[in-house]
């Protein structure tokens, strides 16, 4: 989350951006609290479709949510909720579309508004039997099973999310596995700067799986690492994205603006997202215009987690921890390249 001096004044070299993708029909969800702590985003036609077991969908989902989540892993849900609303922080659950015993969206934790800070969020899939509703969000058995029966599900994204969990093997766990050709988030043949090397995706826990990255020629635009699925994890035109990739791997946005609207929509690589920018739509802080861009991976049972970048190529470029986070380097054809440094992104 952090950007140098010499990265903000790379970053105002900025081509006029393109115009944000309108939201589809009945996208603009209304929003409202739904239990303490918690904020429901529904379209009208979704919240029609769901009728009273709107909030137990909402509860379930919530439930899920808080349960993988960092806050809320092996908290009661009640004290979980308490805990974050006394940082001003919420569970967010949005309802993107919804058929008679199936809905499907987004939800996340929201981040402390810290530096460094990043949030925490899932794809989730939830079914209506036997009178209540039983969610499934990434990692769980549900979400895996739903992927391959629900019909919220299109074809192209049911291809490719059942690619990246049969693509997950002892190979893609190693720490110089192979990316399948993931890009780093702009143009090939182009040039962003290095502003912050491998660092946990939340600047504190787990394996550094994300880069900060800025200015350069590329007109501040973002794109897709490589084809897959893509979400717009806040909403229509906010600033965090995520693709899911055919090849074991998803990668993730944040701090955009001016984003294009994604919802399970097959992309292309260098596909556009967005630009950088400073968007703290799911909270955390940005001190500068850049885009936070972090490598998750998944088993078969589609339990996505960020995992490292240390040996790992992206962009042409192998990427290795430094002494602490924000400082690591990247390699490539005998050149290092370390916070502060132009690197162009190349297809091999």
């Amino acid at each position: 989350m952090r950007i140098s001096a010499t990265a903000l004044a790379a970053a105002t070299v900025f081509a006029m951006a393109p115009a944000a993708s309108a939201a589809p029909p009945d996208a603009v969800a209304t929003e409202s609290p739904a239990a303490a702590g918690v904020t429901l985003k529904v379209s009208a036609t979704a919240a029609e479709t769901l009728g009273a077991s709107r909030q137990s969908l909402v509860d379930a989902v919530a439930a899920d949510a808080l349960g993988r989540s960092v806050d809320g892993r092996g908290v009661a849900k009640s004290i979980a909720l308490g805990n974050l609303a006394a940082q001003g922080r919420k569970v967010v659950v949005d309802v993107r579309s919804a058929v008679p015993g199936w809905a499907r969206g987004v939800a996340y934790v929201e981040a402390p508004a810290t530096p460094d800070a990043h949030p925490e969020g899932w794809l989730y899939i939830a079914r209506y039997t036997n009178g209540h509703w039983v969610s499934g969000v990434e990692g769980d058995s549900e979400f895996a099973e739903y992927v391959g029966s629900s019909p919220l599900v299109g074809a192209a994204e049911r291809r490719t999310m059942s690619a990246y969990a049969k693509h997950q093997t002892a190979t893609t766990m190693g720490t110089t596995a192979n990316t399948g050709g993931l890009l780093l988030p702009w143009m090939p043949d182009y040039y962003m700067t290095v502003t912050g090397g491998p660092h946990a995706s939340d600047g504190v826990n787990g394996y550094w799986s994300s880069l900060d990255l800025a200015g350069g020629n590329a007109s501040g635009r973002v794109r897709s690492s490589r084809d897959g699925t893509a979400t717009s994890m806040c909403g229509a035109g906010r600033g965090w994205t995520r693709v899911i990739h055919p090849n074991g791997f998803s990668t993730d946005y944040y701090h955009m603006w001016n984003a294009t609207y994604y919802n399970g929509t097959p992309v292309g690589s260098s596909a556009l997202l967005g630009n950088i920018g400073t968007d703290v739509c799911a909270g955390g802080s940005a001190s500068g215009a850049h885009v936070h861009w972090s490598l998750r991976t998944y088993d078969a049972n589609y339990n996505g987690a960020y995992t490292w970048l240390h040996g790992r190529t992206i962009g042409g470029w192998t990427w290795w921890n430094g002494a602490s986070q924000y400082q690591g380097c990247a390699t490539r054809l005998g050149v290092t390249a370390c916070p502060g440094t132009a690197i162009y992104n190349r297809t091999s």
